[in-house]
């Protein structure tokens, strides 16, 4: 077998239950099987889709903040509370729970590493107070 390198930020890195880890195109298939590890650049609020929820129901999921500042918020899971903000800087990380939205904003241009179970995923748009889209 041949070893070569993968661009993390560039590819989508599957490990499935057997062991196997394989490099592959990006996809957005929330039924895929095994855990994916994804990096990505963000420079700005749309590389993070910030308008958005996002949802892991059959995994945790940990976001890591390779380079750069972030900041990870967890959507109120009750009437009355607010967004929980975890602030994440170079080299730290936090793990959302299993099927809690959350969401992703980016204070400086960042690099982001996230590993979870895709299957069943899904994506929401976020709303304002008065039930417009953001």
């Amino acid at each position: 077998m041949t070893v070569a390198p993968i661009d993390l930020f560039a590819s989508s890195i599957h490990l499935d239950r057997e062991g196997r880890i394989r490099a592959g195109r990006r996809t957005a298939d929330p039924d895929q099987d095994g855990w994916r590890l994804t990096a990505f650049h963000a420079k700005v609020g749309g590389d993070v889709h910030v308008g958005h929820w996002e949802v892991h129901p059959e995994a945790e999921e940990i976001v890591s903040c390779l380079v750069g500042k972030i900041r990870l918020y967890l959507r109120p899971e009750g009437p009355g509370q607010q967004e929980e903000e975890i602030r994440l800087t170079a080299g730290t990380a936090a793990i959302v729970p299993r099927g809690r939205w959350h969401r992703i904003e980016v204070d400086i241009p960042s690099n982001i590493l996230a590993v979870t179970l895709p299957r069943g995923s899904r994506v929401e748009r976020r709303l304002a107070e008065d039930g417009s889209a953001l």
